[in-house]
């Protein structure tokens, strides 16, 4: 079995050995860390490019940015357009694979126009277990995913992460806005302001980790286990701002907050 420390040093041959990248730099644990372990190897060779989108919140976009400059990297913002496409709004079940398409062809563009060799991102192992139709996209586009080649796992980069003294590695796994409502709701931009307002709520009274699951006039509400009974003391605030928001059931999910949960209906279709 690998030590975190042989893992680092297969990454950095990895990347060392195409010469130049553009990572799709989102600014969680992931791509940080690989921001981190690639901008030590390419230097002035790689570019971090974030996008732009109503599906991630602010907060993650000033994270991003934040990051770059701390690592000295240049740093690139575009905007992507994926609510413009019927494809990827009328939210089906490989939503996703619409959006990496069209971010990761953005990217492959942009990487040519600067005479860059690799387009990468921070997929992981851990990512494998999911249902992750981007990763389609990825395959037939070309784009890397140095993490996996070089076998980390989200344990393993949260590890090295800590050990490297990036002040991310306790960050919070997010994805888009999206994944917050069921497959078939249509998504709109006001819809997901209304999620990331509703998650920055949560956010604001300590709860890092949170996901608000968006069902209309009903909303499903996950924090780690062991701060149910924390939440439950805020009860009549998150009421009170909840019923504003537009919902008329609040409710707190028992299980937890686990990655995905809005897959777990793809497992039943297929019972």
């Amino acid at each position: 079995m690998q030590t975190i420390a042989a893992k680092i040093k297969k990454l950095e041959k990895i990347i060392k050995d195409m010469d130049s990248a553009l990572l799709a730099y989102s600014g969680g644990l992931d791509s940080t860390f690989l921001l981190k372990v690639a901008s030590k190897v390419l230097g002035t060779s790689l570019i971090a490019v974030t996008a732009k989108s109503e599906t991630y919140p602010e907060y993650e976009l000033r994270s991003a940015k934040k990051s770059a400059r701390k690592l000295k990297v240049r740093h690139i913002i575009i905007k992507t357009n994926e609510l413009k496409d019927p494809r990827f709004s009328a939210n089906p079940k490989n939503r996703c694979y619409f959006c990496k398409k069209e971010l990761f062809s953005l990217l492959l563009k942009l990487a040519k126009k600067n005479n860059t060799r690799f387009v990468i991102d921070a997929s992981n192992l851990t990512d494998k277990k999911d249902y992750r139709p981007g990763s389609v996209a990825k395959k037939e586009l070309g784009i890397r995913s140095p993490l996996q080649e070089a076998g980390f796992t989200k344990d393993d980069i949260r590890s090295a992460s800590k050990m490297l003294g990036l002040d991310v590695w306790d960050k919070p796994a997010f994805a888009c806005l999206a994944s917050r409502i069921p497959y078939g709701d249509y998504i709109t931009p006001k819809l997901l302001k209304r999620i990331e307002y509703a998650e920055s709520l949560i956010r604001g009274l300590g709860f890092r980790q949170n996901r608000v699951r968006d069902y209309g006039r009903q909303c499903r509400i996950e924090v780690p286990l062991e701060d149910l009974q924390r939440l439950l003391k805020s009860r009549d605030l998150v009421i009170g701002k909840f019923k504003k928001l537009g919902y008329n059931y609040i409710t707190l999910d028992l299980e937890g907050y686990r990655s995905g949960s809005m897959n777990t209906v793809l497992k039943k279709d297929k019972l």
